[in-house]
């Protein structure tokens, strides 16, 4: 093989290794893109209103679901209060975000239904306004079968966080008890926290009494605070929502 037919070899060859990285680096730009050009920064939503929240998600190739809806004396009703994932987040096209919607400030008074039936319990509910949330059930001799034994949040509540209620309905004695959403006693008084758990069969240690500190008068400036009742629940245990049954001994703490 002479001089030029040498040279003419490597000259071809440089070329086509030329080629092939080009090939390469093509196919890895190509694979960049095509990962890193369907992916989207997830938009601040909060604040805006459900139509507006879905035409901004929309306009990213993301779909907007709402997974929830809760009182906000902060966010306007019909406005967007949270959202998953947060902004900034980084995510595929068609990625669900979920968002919470407000309602508002609470503007519905809970029903009393305790003592009711269950399905005038849920009628009265939906008209003021109001979902049945969790509904367990529970052995009890003393009421007919479907009679609502407790409710929470309770009746005429205040500052409540969604429009939901969970209801305790009674059972027959044969019928295995599920059990019962615990309440919030916070600021009850010892002995109607201890009387409404006796109602469903639930039984209550002796409450804990501790001293507590009077309020400050403070300045005039200032909102008094009112003092706390010697007898009133400070602490819970135990906790508001969780799930319990006849077996479970609830213990209060109590102010002095």
């Amino acid at each position: 093989m002479n001089r030029r037919s040498i040279v003419n070899f490597f000259s071809v060859a440089s070329l086509l290794a030329l080629l092939m990285a080009v090939a390469l680096l093509s196919a890895i730009l190509t694979m960049h893109f095509a990962i890193h050009g369907a992916e989207v920064q997830v938009p601040a939503l909060k604040g805006m209103t459900v139509a507006e929240a879905r035409s901004v998600a929309a306009g990213l190739g993301l779909n907007l679901d709402v997974d929830n809806r809760y009182y906000s004396g902060d966010v306007a009703a019909g406005h967007i209060l949270s959202q998953s994932p947060a902004p900034g987040t980084l995510v595929r096209r068609e990625w669900r975000v979920r968002v919470a919607e407000s309602l508002g400030p609470q503007q519905v008074d809970v029903p009393d239904i305790v003592g009711k039936d269950d399905r005038v319990a849920e009628l009265e509910l939906r008209r003021a306004g109001l979902d049945t949330a969790q509904v367990v059930h529970l052995p009890f001799a003393k009421a007919r079968e479907g009679i609502v034994l407790a409710q929470d949040p309770p009746a005429h509540s205040l500052d409540i966080a969604k429009p939901s209620v969970s209801l305790l309905l009674a059972a027959p004695d044969d019928e295995p008890a599920d059990g019962y959403l615990m309440p919030d006693l916070t600021g009850w008084p010892d002995t109607s926290a201890i009387a409404a758990m006796a109602k469903v069969g639930i039984h209550s240690a002796p409450p804990i009494a501790v001293d507590v500190p009077v309020a400050p008068v403070g300045s005039g400036a200032d909102t008094p605070k009112l003092p706390i009742l010697p007898g009133s629940v400070l602490s819970q245990s135990p906790s508001a929502g969780s799930h319990v049954d006849q077996n479970t001994i609830v213990r209060l703490t109590v102010a002095r």
